[in-house]
């Protein structure tokens, strides 16, 4: 099996997927004037814009749940494998990936806001939902549809579960298999609870998880402050070659560092804009802002801070194409969370390892629970005209059968599964978003000269040309109206 998992990557994840990520965010970062820079500050404030409503989430929320896909176990043990067969350089690229992944990231949470639908009284959107409305190609939605149900909910989650796993067992000596028990049950409370109980469970433990990880990573860069501007050197060095031991590996360091970044952020992989398409707000345009600072969370922040950990302890091994080491600095252990855990061991006996693993399982466990929203969210797209409740049913067994069955296998397979998954949804998605850019662009410039009025943007796709928005030119007014009656006739968007 594991022979089969590498050669369909080997094919998936070719020079034309990392040139196609690369090349696209550059592309939309040019077409909307570079908005991750110009609009920084405006990302920052509309994250703690706007609230929920019976139907929708609120901003925050919709990003916390976001980030409890993006935020996973790619941020600690991810770094660390793109270390391993990418070398220092491919933290370098992992960084390029998330600032012009940012400008994907807009594009398609935007997309997603504009052609969400509201379903059984819930907001729902996602790369589904445009595909079909905004490109008119049912079979191509259907497709992604089905590839996302498959590959959230049974190819992706092995990842999580198996580095929660390996990093239980290397701080507390945790048998895999009780993991897998515990993970089944508290899974299983979550997924069964609904979209709101998944909100409500992400804006609590996002914002905790990766803010006290970020803080003591902080705390050992601190510690190791005049090893920093060498860290930086050898990044940059290796990322373009110029660093001598690592000069033969550049091609590596460049699709280890796409890949890892992509699995770690998800900008452009068509994961984002499912929860981004569950929020409550007034334009598309707020969503994408809000969802392209979201990959700078995950990747400049949390990536980072992993990635520095590991640098400057030396923590960290590198190996050649053909298997022999460039560079052993921890040897004996494998790729993933001991990384980690070794340099914070190293640093802080008797507290690293456990707060590693602790923070892994959050991690990771937040990101299983996102997997199911996603992979949820398009069986809602497939019910929409025939409903299928057992669909629904079938998803939530799968998902944590995948769970259990993850925790207890190698990580290569559990790894290279989860990047089919991955790459496939990749594939699909961006080559979307180049045929249904322009929305996107419209909405943008359509914000942004609203905002120099002084108002609070409002979308009105009829007035700029924009079909298939169905949910704006229709409910949303039925939704408004039913706000207004709730808050004494106050029009909704003058509390917002």
């Amino acid at each position: 099996m594991q022979a089969a998992v590498d050669f369909l990557n080997g094919w998936i994840w070719s020079k034309g997927l990392i040139f196609l990520c690369l090349g696209v965010g550059l592309f939309f970062s040019i077409r909307t004037r570079f908005a991750q820079v110009r609009h920084f500050g405006e990302m920052i404030r509309l994250m703690f814009d706007g609230k929920s409503s019976d139907s929708g989430v609120s901003s925050f929320q919709a990003l916390a749940m976001t980030l409890a896909g993006r935020v996973g176990t790619g941020n600690i043990a991810g770094v660390a494998t793109a270390i391993t067969f990418g070398g220092p350089g491919a933290v370098f690229w992992m960084w390029m990936t998330a600032f012009l992944g940012a400008s994907s990231a807009y594009v398609e949470s935007t997309l997603g806001q504009i052609y969400k639908e509201k379903i059984n009284g819930e907001y729902r959107g996602g790369p589904a939902f445009y595909i079909e409305k905004g490109l008119g190609m049912k079979r191509y939605a259907l497709v992604f549809a089905i590839a996302t149900i498959f590959a959230c909910g049974v190819l992706l989650p092995g990842t999580q579960a198996n580095s929660i796993a390996a990093g239980l067992q290397n701080a507390m000596g945790i048998d895999p298999n009780v993991t897998a028990g515990i993970l089944a049950v508290i899974l299983g409370f979550i997924i069964f609870g609904g979209v709101k109980r998944i909100a409500s469970f992400a804006e609590i433990v996002v914002p905790f998880m990766a803010l006290g990880y970020i803080i003591v990573a902080c705390v050992i860069v601190a510690l190791n402050i005049h090893e920093l501007p060498h860290v930086l050197s050898l990044i940059f060095k290796s990322a373009f070659g110029m660093e001598a031991g690592f000069g033969a590996i550049l091609g590596l360091a460049v699709q280890w560092g796409v890949k890892r970044g992509v699995y770690s952020n998800e900008a452009g992989q068509g994961t984002g804009p499912h929860a981004s398409s569950a929020a409550a707000v007034s334009h598309p345009a707020k969503q994408g802002l809000v969802q392209a600072f979201s990959v700078y969370i995950d990747t400049l922040f949390v990536c980072s801070a992993t990635a520095f950990m590991l640098l400057i302890t030396g923590q960290y091994n590198v190996q050649g194409p053909d298997g022999n080491a460039l560079y052993t600095g921890i040897a004996g252990v494998v790729a993933g969370p001991g990384y980690t855990q070794t340099a914070m061991e190293n640093i802080m006996p008797g507290f690293g390892s456990i707060f590693v693993a602790v923070a892994l399982f959050f991690f990771a466990f937040t990101t299983i629970v996102a997997y199911y929203y996603i992979a949820e969210t398009n069986i809602a797209y497939l019910n929409r005209k025939v409903n299928r409740p057992w669909l629904t049913l079938v998803l939530k067994m799968a998902l944590m059968a995948s769970t259990v069955y993850g925790t207890v296998k190698t990580a290569d397979l559990a790894w290279g599964l989860g990047d089919i998954g991955v790459g496939l949804m990749a594939w699909l998605n961006i080559t979307a978003i180049l045929m249904l850019q322009k929305p996107a662009f419209i909405a943008l410039r359509d914000y942004e000269a609203q905002k120099a009025q002084g108002l609070d943007p409002v979308f009105h796709p009829e007035k700029l040309g924009i079909k298939g928005a169905d949910y704006w030119t229709g409910h949303q007014s039925e939704d408004n109206l039913e706000e207004e009656r709730k808050h004494g006739g106050q029009p909704v968007y003058d509390r917002v």
